[in-house]
């Protein structure tokens, strides 16, 4: 290794000085890396799966999980899945008391407490993609309480899913909310 001639410094103190300037360097080494992860983690962006639209929902395949005094809502519990980002992903429909049906492809983030809509469902069985593609809050005020439904009896607890797609299908079926443990 060759010296800079210009520090004017004996060679052996130099040395020294860059041995331990390379230490303090490896020991921050550890402090460096876990300030990387951490501020990974703040600015992270969501990125969602990609989106496999399921078959058309079978009414053998429909659990009742909410109603209200105008509808019902079903889950297509063959269409449920936790998909790579962390999120759940299911049919829904809902079906009026005049019996209008709606089914809807959709996604549910216990961390953020969003849904988001993928698809509607045609009468021939096919799927129309949405035209917007972002999530939104979800909440238990109001009439529309099928996704706070879904997620607070049924899917999440404590900022993410609570166990395996067959653990929220039993609870569904079974009609055993979380709340209850609360």
């Amino acid at each position: 290794m060759q010296l800079h001639t210009s520090l004017r410094l004996p060679q052996c103190k130099l040395q020294a000085m860059l041995r331990r300037c390379g230490l303090c360097f490896f020991l921050m080494i550890p402090i460096i890396s876990y300030a990387q992860e951490n501020d990974e983690k703040i600015i992270k962006p969501w990125v969602d799966s990609p989106v496999n639209l399921p078959a058309a929902p079978a009414t053998e395949n429909l659990l009742r999980f909410y109603s209200n005094d105008n509808q019902s809502f079903f889950i297509d519990h063959k269409s449920i899945s936790i998909v790579a980002d962390g999120s759940l992903r299911y049919t829904l429909v809902s079906i009026s008391r005049s019996g209008a049906k709606n089914v809807s492809y959709e996604g549910l983030r216990c961390d953020s407490k969003q849904k988001r809509l993928f698809a509607f469902g045609r009468a021939d069985g096919s799927w129309s993609n949405s035209r917007r593609n972002e999530w939104d809050s979800f909440s238990n005020d109001g009439v529309n309480k099928q996704h706070s439904s879904l997620a607070w009896d049924f899917a999440c607890e404590g900022g993410s899913l609570a166990g395996t797609v067959e653990n929220i299908v039993q609870r569904i079926r079974h009609n055993q909310s979380l709340r209850q443990f609360h």
